[in-house]
C-alpha cells in the first residue's frame, strides 16, 4: 500500500489531512525505523504491522502516541501513555523560552520548578539544552503517581538523572526551596469546552487539562500568588496560555507585584506564552 492510501483511509475517517500524513509518516518511521527522507524513497509499504497500527487508530479512535506509546518532541521520542498529556507543538515556545531565560541568568548554576511536569518533556528538553552550558537542577512535580512514573522513564532514557528530580506535589505542597525560574503548563481549558474538544483529546487526563472557571486561570492564579515564596530575587515565571487567556494572567501578575511582563507568540499570533518577574 502506498503511503498516499493510507492517508486516504485515515481522511475517510474524520482524520484531517494534514494530521493524517503526520500520524502516518509517525508509524512508518517506527516500524520501518526510516527516516521521512529515506521513506520518500519507497513506493509501497506491505508490513502487516502498520496496517494493524492504523486498523486500531481507526477502530478506537485513540491519538496515534498512545498506540505507539511514544510522542515525538522537540528531537525526542518521550514515553506516553494515557496517564500523561501528548506533546504539542505550542509548548515548544515554552520551552525555547524556558532555556533562553535560564542561559540569560548571571549565575553558573540556574534552578527551575516545573510545575505539573506529566510526561517531564519541559523539565526534560530544558535540561538537555541548558546542562552543557551551565549547571542546572531542575524538579519537575506533579500531583499524579503514574505520571511521576513516566517521567521518571524519561528522565533515565534521556540520561538527566544528574540534572532532573521528580517529585509529588500538589503544586507547593511539597515545595520548601527557592527557583531562578518556575515554569508551567497548567490546566487551561475551561471545562464548558469538554464537549467541543476533538474526540481523541478525551483520551487524555482530563485533570491535566480541565478547569472549573470559565475563564480558565484558576491556577495560574493559585502559583501567581504562592510563587514569591519560591522564587529567587528577579526570579521569572513562564507559563504557557490558551488563546485569550493573557491578558487576564498579565492582570494576575500586576496584582502581586510581578514585572517585565511579556508575551511570545505562536505562529497563528496567539499569544501562547506569558513571562513575567518578581
Amino acid at each position: 500500500m502506498k503511503k498516499n492510501e493510507l492517508v486516504k483511509i485515515l481522511e475517510d475517517k474524520g482524520i484531517e489531512k494534514n494530521e493524517a500524513k503526520a500520524e502516518v509518516e509517525l508509524v512508518l518511521e517506527t516500524v520501518l525505523g526510516k527516516t521521512k527522507e529515506e521513506l520518500l524513497f519507497i513506493d509501497e509499504f506491505n508490513d502487516e504491522k502498520i496496517s494493524d497500527i492504523i486498523n486500531k487508530r481507526i477502530e478506537t479512535k485513540k491519538p496515534i502516541q498512545y498506540i505507539l506509546g511514544f510522542a515525538p518532541f522537540m528531537g525526542e521520542n518521550f514515553i506516553v501513555d494515557e496517564n500523561v498529556l501528548i506533546p504539542r507543538v505550542d509548548t515548544e515556545i515554552l520551552v525555547n523560552e524556558t532555556i533562553n531565560a535560564a542561559l540569560n541568568i548571571n549565575k553558573d548554576k540556574i534552578k527551575i520548578l516545573d510545575i505539573g511536569t506529566g510526561s517531564g518533556i519541559i523539565a526534560c528538553i530544558a535540561a538537555k539544552r541548558i546542562k552543557d552550558k551551565k549547571e542546572v537542577e531542575i524538579i519537575g512535580i506533579d500531583n499524579s503517581t503514574r505520571a511521576l512514573h513516566i517521567a521518571i522513564d524519561n528522565m533515565k532514557k534521556l540520561n538527566l538523572t544528574r540534572s532532573v528530580m521528580f517529585r509529588k506535589s500538589d503544586l507547593f505542597s511539597n515545595v520548601s526551596e527557592k527557583f531562578d525560574i518556575i515554569v508551567s503548563n497548567p490546566p487551561y481549558i475551561p471545562k464548558k469546552e469538554y464537549e467541543k474538544i476533538q474526540n481523541e483529546v478525551k483520551f487524555e487526563p482530563y485533570d491535566a487539562l480541565f478547569v472549573d472557571d470559565d475563564k480558565g486561570i484558576y491556577y495560574y492564579d493559585l502559583i501567581i500568588k504562592e510563587a514569591k515564596n519560591h522564587l529567587e530575587e528577579n526570579g521569572l515565571i513562564l507559563f504557557e496560555l490558551m488563546r485569550g487567556q493573557f491578558d487576564f494572567v498579565d492582570e494576575l501578575f500586576i496584582k502581586e507585584g510581578f514585572k517585565n511582563i511579556e508575551a511570545y507568540l505562536d505562529v497563528q499570533g496567539i499569544k501562547r506564552v506569558i513571562k513575567a518577574s518578581i
